[in-house]
Order: C-alpha cells, then sequence, then structure tokens
C-alpha cells in the first residue's frame, strides 16, 4: 500500500508519500492551492496505482474541500482525519515539534493505524448539499433585505399602494405596476385600458377596470414625495429581487436533484422534504462523526446552557445556541412540520404544553426528540417507523 499525507493551509499544502514498508517515497514538499500546485501534485502521484493508495487529509473547515472533491473525482481513496487523532499522536512524540512537514508524516502514522474515514460518493453528494443550502440561505437573507428596502421606498413615493393590494406590495401584479410605472402621477396618467390590462394579466384576472378607476385616484391624490431618484430605486430593486428569486429556483432545483439521487432515509420523516431534508444531511455529514445523539444536539446547538454559581445550579436554561446555526433552524422547522402531520410527535408536543411549557420551549423539546429519531435512522439507514 502506498500513504499520502497532505497538510491543508489556505494557500500552500505539504504532502509527503510513504509505502507500507515505511520506505519515503516522497520527502514533503510544498504545493500550492491552485491548478498548477495540483498539477505538481498529481505528477508525484502519477506513477503510483491508485487502487493502493490512500490520500489522507485533516478535517480543516473548508480549505480542503477543492482538493479533496479533486482527487476524489480522479478515483483516489480519500481518507478524512479527524484533527484530534494526529494531535494525540504529536503528543505521543518524545519531542513535540510541530512544522508542516512533520504533519504529514503524522497523518501518514494515522492512515497506518487506521484512524481515518474513507471519502465516498455520499460524502461527495452531503458536501454539495451544504455548499448549495448555505448558499440559498444567503440568497433568501439578501432577498429579504432589498424586499425591507423597497418596502421604505414606496413608503416614500406612494404610501397608498401597500393598501391597494391586499397581500402587500411582493405580488406579480405590484411589481409589474412598478416596472411599468414607478411613479404615482404617471400611473395617474396611464391609460385606463392600459392600465387595466396590466394589473389582469399580471394578477391572473384578480383585477378589473373598476380596480384601475381606483388605483388612478389614489395615485392621482398621492401625499408621496415628488423624487425622481426613488422610483429608480423602485425600479432597480425589484430587478433584484426578480434576479434573486430567479436564482434562488436554480439553486434549489440542484437541491432537489442530489436528494433525489441520494434517496436518503430522512425524506421518509413526515413533514421533512427535499429543502429541508437537504440542510440536515448537509450540516450533519457523516453521520458516524456522532457517537450520541446528545454530540449532534451540541452540534446544533440544541443542547441546554448550564448556568451554576457556588451551590445554585439553575433548573431550567435555555439551549446553547452554538454550532450550526444552519442545522438548529433547520432541526427546529422540521420538528414543527412533523407535529403538524404525525400523531406521535403532536402528542409529545402537546404534552410539553400542557407541563406549561410555551410554543417555543416546546418545540425545542420536539427538535430533541427528532434528534434521536434522525441519528438513529441515518446510522442505521432504516425508514421512519414511528406512527
Amino acid at each position: 500500500m502506498i500513504y499520502v499525507g497532505i497538510d491543508i493551509a489556505k494557500q500552500t499544502h505539504y504532502a509527503a508519500i510513504v509505502n507500507s514498508d515505511g520506505e519515503v517515497l516522497a520527502e514533503p514538499f510544498s504545493f500550492t492551492n491552485d491548478h498548477s500546485g495540483f498539477q505538481k501534485l498529481l505528477k508525484h502521484l502519477d506513477s503510483l496505482s491508485v487502487k493502493d493508495t490512500f490520500v489522507g487529509m485533516e478535517s480543516t473547515a473548508h480549505y480542503a474541500e477543492n482538493l479533496t472533491s479533486f482527487l476524489f473525482t480522479r478515483g483516489f481513496q480519500v481518507c478524512i482525519i479527524n484533527p484530534i487523532q494526529t494531535s494525540s499522536l504529536r503528543k505521543s512524540n518524545i519531542r513535540k515539534t510541530k512544522t508542516d512537514s512533520v504533519d504529514t508524516y503524522l497523518i501518514i502514522k494515522a492512515l497506518i493505524l487506521n484512524h481515518y474515514r474513507l471519502f465516498t460518493a455520499r460524502d461527495f453528494d452531503s458536501l454539495q448539499l451544504k455548499n448549495l443550502c448555505r448558499f440559498r440561505q444567503k440568497l433568501m437573507k439578501a432577498r429579504t433585505k432589498v424586499k425591507i428596502q423597497l418596502v421604505t421606498y414606496v413608503d416614500l413615493l406612494f404610501p397608498e399602494l401597500q393598501y391597494f393590494f391586499k397581500s402587500g406590495i411582493h405580488g406579480k401584479a405590484c411589481y409589474a405596476l412598478l416596472k411599468e410605472q414607478p411613479n404615482p402621477d404617471r400611473i395617474a396618467k396611464m391609460h385606463l385600458t392600459r392600465l387595466t390590462n396590466l394589473l389582469s394579466k399580471s394578477s391572473r384576472g384578480h383585477f378589473n377596470q373598476s380596480n384601475a378607476v381606483r388605483l388612478k385616484e389614489l395615485a392621482s391624490q398621492s401625499v408621496g414625495i415628488k423624487n425622481s431618484t426613488l422610483s429608480l430605486q423602485i425600479f432597480q430593486s425589484i430587478q433584484q429581487i426578480e434576479m434573486y428569486t430567479q436564482q434562488l429556483a436554480e439553486v434549489e432545483h440542484s437541491i432537489h436533484e442530489i436528494m433525489d439521487k441520494m434517496d436518503s432515509v430522512i425524506k421518509t420523516i413526515p413533514g421533512i422534504g427535499s429543502l429541508n431534508g437537504a440542510m440536515i444531511i448537509g450540516e450533519i455529514g457523516d453521520i458516524t462523526r456522532f457517537e450520541k445523539p446528545c454530540q449532534l444536539l451540541a452540534y446544533a446547538g440544541l443542547d441546554p446552557s448550564v448556568y451554576q454559581s457556588g451551590n445554585f445550579t439553575a433548573a431550567r436554561t435555555r439551549m446553547s445556541k452554538r454550532g450550526s446555526k444552519l442545522l438548529r433552524y433547520a432541526l427546529i422547522n422540521a420538528a414543527w412540520q412533523t407535529t403538524l402531520v404525525n400523531q406521535t410527535f403532536k402528542d409529545y408536543y402537546d404534552l410539553k404544553i400542557s407541563q406549561g411549557r410555551r410554543h417555543y420551549n416546546a418545540l425545542g423539546h420536539v427538535a430533541h426528540k427528532l434528534v434521536r429519531v434522525i441519528h438513529k435512522m441515518m446510522t442505521d439507514n432504516v425508514a421512519f417507523n414511528l406512527a
């Protein structure tokens, strides 16, 4: 067997190659985190048998993700090593030295001792889900921010408009109107037929001529600021919102495709769809990282915080809210959805409410129960079976 130990850094990685007899095939060498650096690594690996080569790397945030994907897609057996393992090996040395060159040999030693987890196609899909779901959250936050800005602009320019549309200004009909004429004076001067057709088409027939007449009257009597720059801000804000909406649709389509391919047992839980399931799978990654459900709870920040002072220990505390914020959000949301459609979880929620718990507190307890179920399902790869 051939062992390749790679010490990961942000810009420059180090690698060394040793065979199973302990013979050093390549002394530690550096390569950059770019195309030329990766090609340099491949030159050292070209002469090796892919099937007999184990490439080991520490799990270090996102810095190893591109190299992991690069090697995995080329058929190499990529091994993910917990940094705790290499740390314990370092402490066992007589001289406690830490350099990039020494770390490559420690990683190889961890490989020889089987202190690693083999990176699989499922890990690759989970990694994609994690990146897509986190990007989706950023898009949603960005769109929400622009929507809030748009409300401010409309309040200044045409405050009466929000009362004309029952669902508020964030609808297709309102957006179509403001893109056509983002100014109350121009709306008041629009031809009645043109305005009626625009509203009717964009609202799928919900608005008729009488609505158009009332809108023209509102526009003519508007107390909004007469400012052309606000019209420009409204127009471009709507463009941004529609762009984010389109991007979200594309990202969600990719998420659905990956989830369909993975066919995870998590989708058998009532109330958990592809998007929520993708967030949970992506953030958890390899379930074997968590030996017990309590470790997964702590990773999600759903574990209770501890408050103690002297002889006093608080009987009730809030959740710690540490760890993965996205996983915590997905689990709380999944807990509520599951409560709505599954009798077992609904009974548990009702029990906590009857004990004097408030809604979100009770929901936290339901999330605890759901985490234990998810941990069992993903560990044993069994479908949901609670009635």
